[in-house]
């Protein structure tokens, strides 16, 4: 373990690629702050870690502008400035046809993944630019369908396209400030959300198949990397995918 104690702030970090995340960070030396819908599952995590002394809790709702914001002034409380946010948080809507999706399905999706991650980046501006050192990294989740769509996904899809657009925008807007905003697009990580792919999901040419799934933790590990570099430089899009997932071709 690294001694740099750098902060990070996690959400969604209770369960999935948030809770690998996290769990990765506390291993290489980093305070966390675990943000997430319910307190519960962050202290579970927590308690996984053995990392008491350097991991926070802050139920958090990303849609909510005062939530968010109560959450990275609980994180310089707590450590004195923000290094690192993984903006993880994330939900879908069912795997329904687009015509049949209510609009309120829609907009929780949108609330949670676009504007949810929107507010957090404006925070962690606010608090990376005038923090001593200056600066910091933002990672977003795109997930691969910020590339390439699923059947009966419209919403996830949409949003996470629209991550690409924030990740691209803030990296430029950011370079005044010292902060370096990069994207980890993921594949068929072996979360509760994936777990489906194990049983059989829908191929974009209407058939039912089984797709590989990779263990979660390489996600955490590629979270690690890309936040271990200096300032200067910036993985600006990282994919990290089941090898074997039909993703790169047609099938």
């Amino acid at each position: 373990m690294s001694t740099h104690s750098k902060i990070a702030i996690v959400t969604g970090a209770g369960s999935g690629v948030g809770k690998a995340a996290t769990l990765a960070l506390l291993k290489d030396g980093y305070r966390v702050v675990l943000a997430g819908r319910r307190a519960g599952p962050l202290t579970e995590v927590i308690a996984e870690s053995g990392a008491f002394d350097r991991a926070l809790a802050v139920p958090t709702d990303v849609s909510d502008p005062i939530s968010v914001k109560a959450l990275f002034e609980a994180a310089v409380k707590a450590y004195g400035r923000v290094d690192l946010l993984f903006n993880n948080a994330g939900v879908n809507a069912p795997g329904i046809p687009l015509e049949d999706l209510t609009i309120e399905q829609w907009k929780n999706v949108v609330d949670i993944n676009l504007t949810g991650m929107f507010l957090c980046i404006q925070q962690a501006f606010r608090v990376m630019k005038v923090q001593s050192p200056r600066g910091g990294r933002i990672i977003n989740n795109g997930s691969i369908s910020a590339t390439t769509p699923r059947p009966n996904s419209i919403a996830y899809t949409s949003t996470k396209h629209a991550v690409k657009g924030l990740t691209k925008t803030a990296s430029l807007d950011g370079r005044k400030y010292d902060i370096a905003v990069g994207q980890i697009d993921i594949g068929n990580a072996a979360t509760e959300m994936a777990q489906r792919m194990a049983t059989g999901v829908i191929q974009a040419n209407g058939e039912i198949a089984i797709e590989p799934l990779m263990d979660v933790n390489i996600v955490g590990q590629s979270v690690v990397y890309m936040a271990s570099l200096p300032l200067e430089a910036n993985v600006m899009f990282h994919t990290v995918m089941a090898t074997k997932m039909p993703f790169a071709g047609r099938g």
